[in-house]
């Protein structure tokens, strides 16, 4: 990964100071916009740098406020409008004008919101599992479900139940998430992403985007009751097999060709 660079930016969102590690690169291509899930890391997507169908393709991909190797003074503050405009000051940091966007979870429906508010700046958006109705919150719903209110309590019995998932990848996710995320930031991402899921309309904010789009889901997850509804309103779906909730643990090889298919970045000789 020799073209690929690590910085970490200084900046500002709502009165809290933050420092955030990112891993990018540049070219003469829009550049892809990466935005990870709960309790991962801007590492998900790491691999694009190794792969030879992306070589000329400049991306951007950083860790969330309270996640992974980034800084946030007010963890209290992270929710989804705040991770938006942490993706509008990164974006605004590196002089991105027009960019793809993928978002995986938390990162599909902060992608979403940004894709809604930036519409003339996206020209794709790739959801893996992105947030658009209320059934999506079968994670973020245990805040209430599941309520403690120590947040490290919390977080703790959140992992355990997450190990013994039935879904693949599921104790891969499970094991690193304390080293992931701040248990301190949970609760208010949690909370805002069922407030939206729940009366932000977000399926018609989808469907109301002008850019091309994507919804991908594991196999697993091939039950969601709106996946007819996206399909006839002309997104593309992309079903990614032996997997569930983590295309990018359980199956990466398919999620990148995926991906790179609809983008624009075909694979040799199509």
């Amino acid at each position: 990964m020799v073209d690929t660079k690590r910085e970490t930016l200084e900046l500002r969102v709502r009165g809290a100071n933050l420092s955030i590690s990112t891993i990018f690169r540049s070219g003469t291509r829009e550049p892809i916009l990466f935005l990870h899930g709960f309790g991962s890391t801007k590492e998900d997507y790491a691999d694009i740098a190794r792969l030879k169908v992306f070589s000329d393709c400049p991306f951007i991909a950083y860790d969330a406020p309270g996640c992974g190797e980034s800084m946030c003074s007010d963890l209290s503050a992270v929710d989804i409008p705040f991770l938006v405009e942490t993706a509008r000051a990164v974006l605004e940091h590196m002089q991105v004008q027009r960019f793809h966007v993928v978002g995986h979870s938390m990162g599909g429906l902060t992608s979403l919101m940004l894709a809604h508010e930036e519409h003339e700046r996206v020209i794709s958006f790739v959801d893996i599992e992105g947030n658009v109705a209320p059934e999506d919150c079968f994670l973020s719903r245990q805040i209430f479900t599941h309520a403690a209110d120590d947040p490290h309590e919390f977080l703790a019995h959140f992992i355990e139940r997450t190990r013994q998932s039935p879904e693949f990848s599921s104790s891969l996710y499970a094991t690193s998430l304390k080293h992931k995320v701040r248990a301190e930031a949970v609760r208010s991402i949690f909370t805002s992403m069922v407030e939206l899921s729940d009366h932000g309309d977000l399926m018609t904010r989808f469907l109301g985007l002008s850019c091309k789009k994507m919804f991908m889901f594991g196999d697993q997850n091939s039950h969601l009751s709106y996946l007819p509804k996206l399909e006839a309103a002309g997104v593309k779906l992309a079903r990614i097999s032996r997997s569930g909730h983590f295309p990018m643990y359980s199956n990466p090889v398919e999620m990148w060709d995926q991906i790179a298919g609809f983008i624009g970045y075909p694979q040799p000789g199509e």
